[in-house]
């Protein structure tokens, strides 16, 4: 059976504070042929940065996600600018989060975080040689304390639990899978 997708009748989105809008659509399934209202967060795509510093040590960030009520550790990263490319965006975080850069940035990959109800992408770069340049530069919402995680540390971290954001995991998955030499040392 060939799958088509889901014809739109109507679409109407609404702005919920900036973050992110809500988009309402009436669409008929071509399974059935009857009528159903789906909804979508429209939200910005973001970046996340893996930046190695010469040690072998990544470069995290530990903070507060209201949404769980509790601390993560994660990737630096965050939204994609308007004006901004994901590369340009993903240089920014970092320097600003952390107050770390790296020479050369290179994408890894890019996911779609909930593809069933969230229409953003996530673009992960990673980079080499991450040095100290800066102090922290974090917006008014912002409470992060800068970590750095030996590299070889990280898959026992993934699976003891310690670092349980989705898009974090699927970052170093990655990582893993396009350099498997790290999985070795």
């Amino acid at each position: 059976m060939y799958q088509k997708p889901w014809n739109i009748l109507s679409s109407e989105t609404e702005d919920c504070g900036g973050i992110f809008r809500v988009r309402k659509d009436t669409v008929l399934m071509p399974k059935n042929e009857r009528k159903y209202t789906v909804y979508s967060l429209c939200l910005s795509d973001w970046v996340n940065v893996i930046a190695l510093t010469d040690q072998q040590e990544v470069v995290m960030v530990k903070q507060y996600r209201h949404g769980i009520r509790n601390f993560t550790v994660e990737l630096p990263g965050g939204v994609i600018d308007p004006e901004d490319t994901p590369i340009e965006s993903a240089k920014r975080e970092l320097l600003e989060e952390t107050g770390f850069a790296v020479d050369e940035l290179t994408l890894l990959g890019t996911v779609h975080p909930n593809p069933a109800i969230q229409t953003n992408k996530c673009y992960t770069f990673f980079g080499r040689n991450a040095k100290k340049k800066s102090g922290q530069n974090l917006d008014e919402l912002e409470d992060i304390e800068v970590i750095t995680v030996p590299l070889k540390r990280i898959p026992d971290m993934i699976q003891k639990g310690d670092i349980t954001h989705g898009l974090i995991i699927a970052a170093f998955c990655f990582l893993f899978v396009k350099h498997p030499e790290f999985l070795s040392k």
